[in-house]
């Protein structure tokens, strides 16, 4: 982690406990970090300290969370922001990610999901958008593994997500059947299954969304 080292994080809670233990722990891999205790202070801390990345929940006085996001992103599209939340309020979410949010995290955050997301954020440019637009209104956050129809979440299996997530990543072409058996299946994927899990993501988004390329697998249908 000592990539992390110099990286100057913003950690901002009303809840002084959380607040406290979030700041201790991110010590440990990173050199700079600083604290808030409202939206307002945040956004204070945030045009003196200019943070790499702010770590900041939704519900706080004075200043709510995706009120501050707002302030920052006016001027600011490339600083790396990340909510921590108890509540994984959809309307919230939506907002936040259309904002230019890196990822969400359900408190209590433990270091096996905030390593791997600050590791991202290292890695991910705001510019380079995590939604993706399919065929009938839908939208999927890749990097949060969310799909969205009008701001309402739609709820998707483990393998759904998987099968999707293939699709979009792959977009330009076709996806072949035995990169589905690998991806989805770990190499054990039957038609049966394969069928199955087509027709439910169809039920679920478009028929038109994602199609059937004769012989070769299946290509989804994305907007732009």
């Amino acid at each position: 982690m000592d990539n992390l080292k110099n990286v100057k994080i913003l950690y901002i809670d009303d809840e002084e406990f959380i607040k406290e233990d979030a700041v201790e722990y991110l010590s440990f891999y990173c050199d700079n970090v600083y604290e808030a205790s409202d939206g307002l202070d945040g956004l204070e801390k945030y045009k003196k300290l200019k943070p790499d990345i702010i770590i900041t929940d939704i519900k706080m006085p004075k200043l709510n969370g995706i009120e501050m996001i707002k302030e920052i992103r006016k001027n600011d599209k490339t600083t790396k922001i990340i909510i921590a939340t108890a509540f994984l309020e959809t309307s919230y979410l939506i907002e936040a990610i259309e904002l230019g949010l890196i990822k969400y995290l359900v408190k209590p955050i433990m270091e096996d999901t905030l390593l791997p997301v600050l590791e991202s954020c290292l890695e991910h440019s705001v510019q380079n958008s995590s939604i993706f637009d399919i065929y009938g209104g839908f939208k999927f956050d890749i990097l949060n593994q969310t799909l969205f129809l009008n701001k309402e979440q739609i709820a998707l299996t483990k393998k759904e997500l998987l099968f999707l997530e293939l699709l979009i990543k792959n977009s330009k072409r076709a996806v072949k059947y035995d990169e589905f058996s690998n991806y989805v299946w770990d190499g054990n994927m039957t038609e049966d299954a394969l069928r199955a899990i087509v027709q439910e993501l169809r039920k679920k988004i478009s028929k038109h969304s994602i199609k059937n390329i004769s012989g070769i697998g299946y290509q989804i249908n994305l907007l732009g």
